[in-house]
């Protein structure tokens, strides 16, 4: 069995911080929609080419050129001084007894980032796979990240756990094929955020790691 890990809202406590970056981008520049942290969940488990997309159909209004280079920049430097880990991820990851990976919506340098700074990038490297990666046609909802990653380290999607927090990751894991298990220990979890991953298709919702261990082992 191999345990796939989502990144942002799964291992890293990221989505919050996320949220308010954005926020305060757009209404750097003025935009004429404006995502308040509270409103951000729509955007969970989409690349920023979707995101830019999204936005760019809403408001009838080009972002700048720069825009996702830019909110990743700002991103980085928020990671640097607030960003944690979802608290006891790490001794969860290193007691569990099967093969695990890491499958993002990120791309690479962000993934490896963000496990640097709360300490988990040698736990988990080097298998870290990310829509970004030439093997990964679609972003989620579409399963083929997932498909990639369980395809790299060898194992059929019904071998596979996918651990999600949001939305688009769950649909994404269930068209994989796999099992899913909806994560909402995050910050960005707040009420009914279980009813959500329910909707979407995941078989147990979680919010504490320490529980992870019992569930992946139900059949």
């Amino acid at each position: 069995m191999l345990i796939i890990f989502d990144c942002d809202g799964v291992l890293v406590d990221s989505e919050p911080i996320a949220a308010r970056e954005l926020q305060r981008y757009l209404e750097d520049i003025d935009y004429p929609v404006i995502v308040r942290a509270e409103d951000h969940d729509r955007f969970l488990g989409f690349t920023l080419k979707k995101m830019r997309h999204d936005l760019e159909t809403e408001a009838a209004t080009p972002l700048p050129v720069d825009f996702e280079d830019e909110l990743r920049r700002r991103d980085k430097l928020a990671f640097e001084a607030d960003l944690t880990a979802i608290p006891g991820v790490l001794e969860t990851v290193q007691c569990l007894d099967a093969p695990y990976c890491v499958a993002s919506s990120g791309p690479p340098e962000k993934i490896r980032t963000s496990l640097a700074l709360t300490g988990m990038l040698d736990v988990f490297a080097p298998h870290l796979f990310s829509a970004h990666d030439p093997g990964v046609a679609n972003g989620k909802p579409a399963p083929d990240i997932f498909l990639y990653a369980a395809a790299k380290m060898g194992f059929a999607p019904s071998a596979c756990v996918v651990i999600e927090d949001s939305p688009a990751g769950v649909v994404a894991g269930v068209a994989a094929g796999m099992r899913v298990l909806g994560f909402t220990g995050g910050g960005h979890c707040g009420p009914g955020y279980d009813g959500l991953l329910r909707s979407a298709g995941a078989e147990v919702i979680f919010d504490d790691m320490a529980q992870l261990p019992g569930l992946i082992t139900k059949s």
